[in-house]
């Protein structure tokens, strides 16, 4: 772990809007696509880049925001690191996201995330807040493969339903699905009727399969020798250097995918997860420009 002092925090414009405090992960999840060469990473993965400014630039660069807005995090970096433990990086930031008004979405991995449920329930009643968790295995076995270094699938789910019951909606990140690892209808449906149960909001899915390029590649094939002896031969015959990799069942998985979901109220589409995790509360936006104009103070809570 090294600290830098950043020049700016937030990327994007409009309705999508991010963050990221940490480059780098300690997760280990042997698919990861942000190892990718194209992110020009001058120091190893695991050495985490801290950017200890973040919550300063952070409070500038909402505070000179006159359009409220949702307020991505996690895309790239887990904001849930076992290093936040410590630094606490991430609770002061959202700590400001709701002291000045904005929404969040969240992305995560880790059940380290319900230390700050209190003020993500905050949040959520004073703006909007999505929480978002990946979800490729159900198999424990296999998670702990996959994403050996941070909590399994059902202590994730654990973490959607304890969301769900402070009314705060999530979205699930399906993906990605590994051909001839994990993209068996079993366990699709397994984690899609989980999410149900739950009441997650939306599944985002990129028709089951994985990416790989440059950097991520070589992580994840050096993955398959070690638990998966020959699988990175039968990867290299049907896929050669191939950017994206399609489960040889993602037309029936994703067909399951659309019918648990259309059966059960569940966004499925990704343009439509999407919008939602973009879209900031009209009457929370037009009670920030009303005070800021000089009206008398909006209570937010509704």
């Amino acid at each position: 772990m090294h600290f830098v002092d950043a020049k700016t925090i937030l990327s994007g414009s409009g309705g999508r809007v991010g963050m990221n405090i940490y480059r780098g992960c300690s997760h280990g999840c042997i698919y990861c696509d942000s190892r990718s060469t194209c992110y020009q990473f001058t120091h190893p993965f695991e050495d985490i880049e801290v950017k200890g400014n973040a919550p300063e630039l952070l409070e500038q660069a909402l505070r000179s925001k006159r359009k409220k807005c949702m307020i991505g995090t996690g895309a790239m970096s887990d904001p849930y690191m076992h290093c936040e433990e410590k630094l606490g990086l991430t609770r002061r930031c959202l700590e400001i996201i709701r002291d000045n008004c904005f929404g969040v979405a969240i992305q995560t991995n880790s059940d380290r995330i319900l230390r700050d449920i209190d003020l993500l329930d905050e949040i959520n009643r004073s703006a909007k807040c999505v929480v978002q968790m990946t979800l490729t295995t159900y198999d424990d076995e296999l998670c702990a493969i996959l994403e050996p270094n941070v909590c399994n699938t059902r202590r994730r789910i654990e973490v959607l339903g304890e969301m769900q019951a402070r009314g705060i909606p999530t979205v699930v990140w399906l993906t990605p699905i590994l051909p001839f690892i994990n993209d068996t209808p079993e366990n699709i449906s397994t984690i899609l009727n989980e999410c149900v149960r739950v009441g997650v909001k939306g599944v985002i899915d990129f028709g089951m399969g994985l990416t790989l390029r440059e950097g991520d590649r070589e992580y994840y094939y050096a993955a398959l020798d070690r638990h998966f002896p020959g699988m990175k031969a039968r990867y290299i015959r049907r896929y050669g250097n191939a950017y994206v990799l399609p489960s040889p069942r993602s037309a029936e998985l994703t067909r399951l995918l659309h019918k648990i979901c259309g059966d059960n109220g569940i966004l499925s589409d990704p343009d439509a997860c999407f919008r939602f995790l973009s879209e900031f509360p009209e009457k929370y936006d037009q009670l920030s420009l009303f005070d800021l104009t000089g009206g008398e103070s909006g209570d937010n809570n509704g």
